[in-house]
C-alpha cells in the first residue's frame, strides 16, 4: 500500500505586498520558517498519510462538496498569529469570504469520514499561513511587524478550484504537487 502526505487546498497567487510582508518578517531576525511565495495556499483539509488508492474517492468527495458553488471572491486582509501572541506558532493573513470556504471544509470533512479520515475537532478558521514560528527569538520585533499589517488589505482574488495536493517534506522545505483539481 503506497501512501502520500496529502491535503486539500485553494491556491493563492502571492502579491508584491505579501512578499514585502514576508521580507519584513525575515528582516526581524526572528526564528520563522516562511512559506515560499509559490507555495502560498489556504488549507481546506489536511489529510496526512493518505492511501493512493483513495485518490479517486477523495476527488469525488471534493466534487460533491463544491457541486452547487461557482467561483467566488475572497479578500485577504489583516494579520495575526495562532494560537496567541504569548505562544506564537503560525503567522497568518486573514480571509474574508462570507463563510464559503468554511462550508466547503465542513462538506469535505463529512464526505471523507467513510474513507477513514477523522473529522476536525476544532472549528475551521480560514487563513493563509505565511510562516511558522520556531522559537521566541526577536518575538517583540516580529509582533511589531505583524501589527503594522493588521489592517492591510493584501488582495482580492477569485477562488476557481480546490486542489488535492501531495506534500513531500525535504530539508529545504515542502515540495507540493497537484494530484487532482476540481473547478467551481
Amino acid at each position: 500500500m503506497s501512501t502520500f502526505r496529502g491535503f486539500i487546498a485553494i491556491d493563492i497567487v502571492a502579491t508584491p505586498q505579501m512578499i514585502t510582508f514576508e521580507k519584513e518578517i525575515a528582516k526581524t531576525g526572528a526564528d520563522v520558517k516562511l512559506v515560499e511565495p509559490e507555495n502560498i495556499h489556504i488549507t481546506v483539509k489536511f489529510l496526512g498519510d493518505t492511501n493512493e488508492n483513495h485518490i479517486d474517492a477523495i476527488e469525488q468527495s471534493m466534487k460533491e462538496s463544491v457541486r452547487a458553488l461557482q467561483s467566488f471572491p475572497i479578500t485577504l486582509k489583516g494579520t495575526g498569529v495562532f494560537p496567541n501572541q504569548n505562544y506564537m506558532k503560525v503567522i497568518w493573513i486573514g480571509i474574508i469570504d462570507e463563510g464559503i470556504i468554511k462550508t466547503i471544509a465542513q462538506a469535505i470533512d463529512n464526505t471523507l469520514v467513510p474513507l477513514g479520515f477523522k473529522k476536525e475537532n476544532r472549528g475551521f478558521s480560514p487563513h493563509l499561513t505565511i510562516g511558522r514560528v520556531k522559537t521566541a527569538r526577536k518575538k517583540d520585533r516580529l509582533l511589531e511587524v505583524i501589527s503594522n499589517y493588521n489592517e492591510v488589505e493584501f488582495t482580492i482574488q477569485k477562488v476557481q478550484s480546490i486542489i488535492l495536493k501531495k506534500s513531500e517534506l525535504t530539508p529545504k522545505g515542502p515540495i507540493y504537487s497537484n494530484l487532482r483539481e476540481v473547478p467551481l
